[in-house]
């Protein structure tokens, strides 16, 4: 079994640094880098990218609200269509940088309130998505589980790959429970892991409620900003090894 470790990179600013990206491009096949709007600034997305490039890890762009006090996981009232343009602005911005550096981007995703809300709004997924393949036809929508981004993504021709958050609670629907709620982001490494194993072995997680949901990711998602983040990646990889597996990025992964 080929699956993708994927972690969200770059989202620190100026002189402050959340987690430790270094680090983590040792152990993961993919990341989500930051764009500027939610973290991130353009020196941080250019080491970054570099960083990646040199371990042959794939780059993609994370791309959120415009709200870096609330680190991109609040809500905010803007209008569709100038999301659409905020969301072209954030692929251009990483794209220019990984172009300067030699590199190009695999993949996209969508990073917190705004991430949840098209993966629960189809009015909001296609025009999203329509941006995306606007800008390029040819990157990877990597998502959490959400019939609204698959659609969207059938109905504008873009790859979608499902990602599995390890850490983080799901309603019986497949959509992340939001953060406010009690025990939706899951801190005991030893429940996230046995997360994972069950979810590689079985091919299902517990939702929020108890119940068994279906799920065949392609790849897993680590927080790059969740402390121990790197000794968690390194032990989630750990069980996708010992259990046969290889970690690969989904650009490597057979369609």
């Amino acid at each position: 079994m080929d699956i993708d470790l994927n972690a969200d990179l770059a989202e620190g600013y100026g002189a402050w640094r959340i987690g430790d990206d270094a680090a983590l491009l040792d152990i993961v096949s993919s990341a989500n880098i930051a764009c500027g709007f939610h973290a991130g600034d353009p020196p941080i997305m250019d080491r970054t990218i570099r960083l990646a490039a040199a371990r042959g890890v794939d780059i993609g762009a994370h791309v959120g609200f415009p709200d870096r006090q609330g680190f991109g996981r609040r809500v905010m009232q803007i209008d569709t269509a100038e999301l659409a343009t905020m969301v072209i602005y954030q692929l251009g911005a990483l794209a220019g940088i990984a172009r300067a550096a030699g590199q190009a981007m695999t993949h996209m995703s969508f990073h917190g309130a705004l991430g949840n809300l098209a993966a629960g709004d189809p009015a909001l997924a296609l025009p999203l998505l329509r941006a995306v393949a606007s800008f390029d036809p040819a990157l990877t929508v990597i998502s959490s589980t959400s019939k609204a981004i698959e659609e969207a993504a059938a109905a504008t021709g873009l790859r979608v790959v499902t990602t599995f958050l390890a850490d983080r609670a799901y309603d019986d629907e497949g959509l992340l429970v939001p953060r406010k709620v009690a025990n939706s982001v899951i801190h005991d490494p030893a429940l996230v892991l046995e997360r994972v194993r069950r979810m590689l072995n079985d091919g299902h997680v517990i939702t929020w409620s108890g119940k068994p949901l279906a799920m065949r990711p392609r790849s897993i998602l680590l927080h790059g900003d969740t402390s121990g983040s790197v000794d968690l990646a390194r032990r989630i990889r750990g069980e996708i090894e010992q259990g046969g597996g290889r970690v690969v990025p989904v650009s490597r992964q057979a369609a």
